[in-house]
């Protein structure tokens, strides 16, 4: 097959997809590209180095969280509760650490364990007496704010000093170390490139032609490498990226080379089949919210630590509106059975933006939750499109 062939064929491809509804994650790059035209615009400093270092290390601890909401949705079900547990376990970690003299490590561990064990309730009790998850998390919301105001006493926050837990939201690596990883990422890329290819020959699969698996492999390398560029040009690359992009990168592996990840979206495309396919529903059901109630108080223990604190408003606020907003405009569907973990990073990148840019505009609070909310019921009304798409092409 010809290079021109290979784009041809490639194009027809992706308007198939386009009618058929299944549109991937083009809405939302393209919807950061104008966020980010229109912001730049209107300040010039939007895309400077140190901003944009700042834009990414603003959405970590939100990010992470939303990688469990994508979990959560992937089944078809929604976690209200995940801004209280992220207060919640934040709050068990600082009066351990701080309170009790705790040594950080076995702190961190109770905190993010107290999520654990929440999400695991939250999922037996679904699963169990069959009551919506939507009920069961708004009751946790509730439940669960209240035993972080009980475990913060009256005094209400608590000032971390511990260096360790600082460094977490804090520390940044210098350049060369973020070149260095980058050039191991491009590589297992190109790695991955190759296997899929070979093991898809091997199982008789169509392969599609070179041109598009190159123009694919060159655009993720431009983005990490421009990212790269970026970070370097300011303070280096901050840690708390990194433990968010070794979520992302760890459950999308676990979502798409597992037999686990293949059982979360059967039972989120079609529960009773995949029961009548052996698969344990209640079971993949138990852990996921197990996973999305650990991922939310990690995210916490991340967010105190970049605000050096915890009190009564930790988890509170637009927590869980941007973790679920995150997730559904990056992509994940609100039906089940379709989305990336990837969609914490795009989606958080659009929310961590609009905040961005409209602080950098001095914008008030109003503005802000109205931009954002217009923002996600377009990205609603995008999959329910692109939902109504493939029913009628049969998908």
């Amino acid at each position: 097959m010809t290079a021109a062939q290979s784009v041809r064929t490639g194009l027809e491809s992706l308007q198939r997809r386009v009618a058929s509804g299944d549109v991937g994650s083009l809405p939302v790059i393209l919807g950061l590209f104008l966020i980010w035209a229109v912001f730049t615009y209107l300040n010039p400093l939007f895309l400077s180095p140190l901003n944009l270092t700042n834009l990414m290390a603003q959405i970590a601890a939100t990010g992470i969280v939303s990688v469990g909401i994508v979990l959560v949705l992937l089944l078809g079900e929604i976690d209200l509760s995940v801004g209280s547990v992220y207060g919640l376990g934040s709050a068990v970690m600082a009066v351990l650490s701080v309170q009790k003299g705790w040594a950080i490590a076995p702190a961190i561990a109770a905190g993010v364990l107290t999520g654990t064990v929440i999400g695991t309730f939250h999922g037996f009790f679904f699963t169990r007496f069959r009551i919506p998850s939507f009920v069961v998390t708004l009751a946790g919301l509730l439940t669960w704010y209240g035993a972080q105001l009980h475990v913060l006493g009256e005094k209400g926050t608590i000032n971390l000093t511990d260096p360790t837990i600082l460094q977490i939201a804090n520390q940044f690596y210098p350049a060369s170390v973020g070149w260095t990883l980058a050039v191991i990422v491009v590589a297992w890329l190109a790695a991955d490139l190759f296997i899929v290819r070979r093991r898809r020959a091997a199982a008789g699969l169509p392969l599609g032609g070179w041109a598009g698996a190159i123009a694919k492999f060159v655009v993720y390398a431009g983005v990490i490498f421009g990212a790269m560029a970026v970070l370097a040009a300011d303070r280096g690359v901050p840690l708390s990226l990194l433990i968010l992009l070794a979520f992302i990168v760890g459950f999308d592996l676990i979502l798409t080379r597992t037999r686990f990840g293949r059982h979360i979206f059967a039972v989120g495309g079609n529960a009773e089949a995949a029961r009548r396919a052996g698969i344990s529903v209640n079971g993949i059901r138990i852990a996921v919210f197990a996973l999305c109630g650990t991922l939310a108080a990690f995210g916490g223990i991340l967010g105190a630590s970049r605000l050096e604190a915890v009190n009564y408003n930790s988890g509170t606020g637009d927590t869980l509106l941007n973790a679920i907003a995150a997730a559904v405009i990056g992509g994940t569907s609100l039906f089940g059975g379709r989305g990336t973990v990837w969609s914490a990073l795009t989606g958080g990148l659009v929310i961590g933006s609009i905040n961005n840019g409209l602080a950098l505009l001095s914008a008030a609070s109003d503005v802000k939750f109205m931009v954002t909310g217009g923002v996600l019921l377009a990205a609603v009304t995008i999959d329910a499109v692109a939902r109504q798409g493939r029913q009628r092409a049969g998908v």
